[in-house]
């Protein structure tokens, strides 16, 4: 009777074990996707307010166009 329980009880950690993976992989999906999300929001933000992008060349711009006599 212990073995046949045993085995039962090993079944059901197997299932439990096999949907902790699936939530976890769901999980990390998610995240990977909200943090792309985020990244892109971020270039965005920082384009507009002249950190990115257009900041960054404007300031090789404006150093480059400096003449010293």
């Amino acid at each position: 009777m212990g073995a046949v329980l045993s085995c039962i009880e090993g079944i059901f950690q197997a299932i439990g074990a096999c949907l902790m993976g699936i939530v976890h992989a769901i999980g990390a999906i998610i995240m990977a996707i909200v943090d792309g999300i985020i990244a892109v929001f971020d270039i965005i933000v920082g384009c507009l307010t002249c950190q990115g992008c257009r900041g960054a060349g404007m300031r090789r711009r404006r150093h480059g166009t400096v003449s010293r006599v």
